[in-house]
């Protein structure tokens, strides 16, 4: 743990929903993806692509996987937020199957026509 983390050398400082969310933001624009952050009530949300928000309550990380259980209900996958780099790659995993899924719309493409 490092020293700036450290209060009177004894216990990790507080890390808001807000702070862990923004630290997902920017070390999801590595993978080279692009998020919005929200916040309030305690809980901080990165708005990433369709059907991909991530919510933290400076804990831990959220969000669908992509799969249902067997009564139908959707499947969440989770990480600490204490790991934001494991977060990021795996939140940037399922962007890349989303956008897959659900192609960028002609009009925030660019595209004119």
């Amino acid at each position: 743990m490092s020293a700036d983390r450290l209060v009177a050398g004894r216990r990790p400082l507080a890390v808001t929903a807000a702070q862990c969310a923004e630290r997902l933001r920017l070390e999801l624009e590595q993978y080279g993806v692009t998020a919005d952050v929200h916040e309030g009530y305690g809980l901080a949300l990165v708005s990433v692509w369709v059907e991909l928000v991530v919510w933290t309550d400076g804990r831990w990380f959220r969000w669908r996987s992509g799969r249902t259980s067997t009564s139908g209900r959707p499947v969440y996958a989770f990480g600490p937020a204490s790991d934001v780099v494991t977060a990021a790659r795996r939140v940037a995993h399922r962007y890349g199957q989303l956008r897959q899924q659900y192609p960028r719309p002609p009009y925030l493409a660019g595209d004119a026509s």
